[in-house]
């Protein structure tokens, strides 16, 4: 599952007949001199204050990629898709969320909010029973989940399976019921949790205690998420013949029993969020399921939806589609949706805005090494003209990107190993930016140590030689 494949399209234009027409400057100002962004969108999550955001992007949005985006200006971020599964069989996942003890996908404290964190799977009341745990951050035992997934009569309890982390970290294979000592039923007197998802209406009526995180013991605001946000858009393959990810809108009765079980689980007060593909293939029939899961997941309560323009069979080759993003958001007046889709710099958030109608827009592949893109977007809304990132910028953000991924991984095995591993795939899209780009992607590209990352920098960013 990665948003980068050896098959993806570099970047070029969506399909957007008429969109070299606009003036994405002049349209920045006027939004700006209207608040901004849709003032709904404020009034559920303050801090979000401009029409844009970091996507969740496969094997990169860490919680180092992510404090670096909001450093530059970007206001929201969602996680990388995480697999239920792997959440409910206890991996890795959840930590004090302290910088030295990060771990890929938990909230970076603070600083790191607000956060979407996006889930993916298969099973209703599996997605249902991670989604609680990713609120609560596991404050409840793993087999409480678990019950919670799988106390229903003929649900179905996988007996092993092959874990592999976000980013690709192989935690082998775990035997899932044999970790919870038989966790077909759930005892009452046994477990703190109720062995089913209702809504809170539907528990409180049959006199029974909300099987959710409503309690401030249970939901701390700086180690838990603002948001879940649920994938129904990832081009990952099937499972065991199960859908997941964008499989489900070829079939919008699984997804829309997915969206009903995520939303039931989940507290009132945290919000819930689909993303979705603009459809499964370019069928009229394809094209319709996207409708009647909107349509759906709006009228149950789910506060935006994000849409990618391409098709799920597409994955990432060929250019998105914003005509047929631009003709979705029109069948669904009022409603807060967002565009995904060939946003490779700031003038295109505001292009797409103006040319589809979104409420605002999921930057992916293209702030990959490129968090200046947010602060130019922020520049863009103040009328002012966005500059490019100079040397001693570039060294500055190359020099805290490495130190945090230190961090996020501190307590891993071979810590300095895995960082200098993942900030290669960083610095060939940083070294875009220098003028000797092709010397710094190779010099980068041969980093193994925190040793090598000091001598690349000290020959091509003086500014970043430590004092």
């Amino acid at each position: 599952m990665s948003v980068e494949s050896h098959n993806a399209t570099p970047p070029t234009p969506a399909v957007a007949p008429g969109a070299e027409c606009i003036d994405p400057a002049a349209f920045a100002r006027d939004l700006a001199a209207r608040g901004g962004i849709d003032p709904r969108v404020r009034a559920l999550v303050p801090a979000f204050d401009a029409p844009f955001f970091q996507a969740g992007l496969a094997g990169y949005s860490d919680a180092a990629m992510r404090l670096i985006a909001r450093r530059h200006g970007c206001p929201y971020c969602v996680t990388e898709a995480l697999l239920d599964r792997t959440l409910l069989a206890g991996g890795r996942g959840f930590a004090k969320a302290d910088l030295g003890e990060l771990h890929d996908n938990v909230p970076g404290g603070a600083d790191d909010h607000p956060l979407a964190g996006q889930i993916m799977g298969s099973e209703p009341a599996e997605m249902a029973a991670a989604a609680l745990k990713m609120i609560e951050q596991g404050r409840r035992a793993d087999r409480d989940y678990r019950a919670l997934a799988y106390a229903a009569e003929g649900s179905f309890a996988p007996p092993a399976q092959h874990l592999r982390l976000p980013g690709g970290e192989q935690l082998g294979r775990i035997d899932l019921a044999e970790a919870n000592d038989g966790w077909g039923s759930c005892d009452p007197e046994e477990s703190s949790v109720v062995p089913e998802f209702q809504s809170s209406q539907e528990q409180e009526s049959h006199g029974r205690a909300v099987p959710h995180s409503g309690t401030p013991e249970l939901r701390n605001s700086e180690t838990s998420f603002t948001a879940i946000d649920v994938n129904l858009a990832c081009p990952v393959k099937k499972i065991s013949s199960k859908a997941r990810g964008g499989h489900w809108l070829a079939e919008p009765d699984g997804a829309i029993d997915i969206l009903h079980a995520v939303r039931d689980a989940v507290p009132r007060d945290v919000l819930c969020t689909v993303k979705l593909r603009r459809a499964f293939d370019d069928t009229p029939e394809m094209a319709s399921h996207c409708d009647r899961i909107l349509a759906a997941a709006f009228e149950m309560g789910y506060a935006w939806a994000t849409i990618h323009a391409r098709t799920v069979q597409q994955k990432y080759v060929g250019p998105s589609r914003w005509d047929v993003l631009r003709e979705i958001v029109r069948r669904h007046p009022g409603a807060i949706i967002f565009g995904s889709g060939d946003v490779w710099s700031a003038a295109d958030i505001f292009r797409m805005i103006r040319y589809t109608g979104v409420k605002a827009v999921a930057v992916a592949r293209g702030c990959i090494g490129n968090p200046w893109l947010f602060r130019q977007a922020r520049d863009l809304l103040a009328g002012r003209d966005p500059a490019p990132p100079t040397l001693a910028e570039q060294a500055a953000v190359l020099r805290a990107h490495y130190d945090l991924l230190l961090a996020v991984n501190h307590g891993a095995r071979y810590t300095e190993d895995l960082s200098s591993k993942q900030i290669r795939k960083f610095g060939i899209r940083f070294a875009a930016h220098h003028p000797k780009a092709d010397d710094v992607r190779r010099a980068m590209i041969a980093v193994a140590s925190a040793e090598d990352w000091d001598r690349v920098l000290a020959a091509y960013y003086p500014a970043a030689v430590p004092a």
